[in-house]
């Protein structure tokens, strides 16, 4: 085996590695978007949790986060919450960065 096997291999883990901790970020990210969008909508109790978990399963539909996007502003404007695409996407990168470094750090 070679030296430059060995860190073509190093560098297959650190991408493994790098992409489960970004997936773990994204829902993590997801759920606390849910949760955010839950109370401005005024749900409580076991309805915050249910529709935590709508937000996470529906970024499986699409690649990307405009799933998760669209699914959150629509439920708000149903609501009738004052909200704007852009506060959610704001909402959603803040989210991201609390959610990476949790998951970076083990909380």
């Amino acid at each position: 085996m070679t030296t430059f096997d060995d860190r073509e291999r190093a560098f297959e883990k650190k991408f493994e590695l790098d992409q489960e901790q970004e997936f773990k970020a994204a829902v993590r990210r997801n759920r606390a978007l849910g949760r955010w969008a839950a109370g401005l909508m005024g749900l409580e109790g076991q309805h915050v949790t249910e529709y935590a978990q709508a937000v996470v399963k529906s970024d499986f539909d699409l690649p990307g986060d405009e799933d998760v996007l669209r699914k959150v502003f629509e439920d708000l404007k149903g609501a009738g919450v004052q909200v704007t695409e852009g506060d959610v996407r704001m909402k959603m990168a803040e989210l991201l960065a609390q959610a990476r470094e949790e998951v970076k750090t083990g909380k």
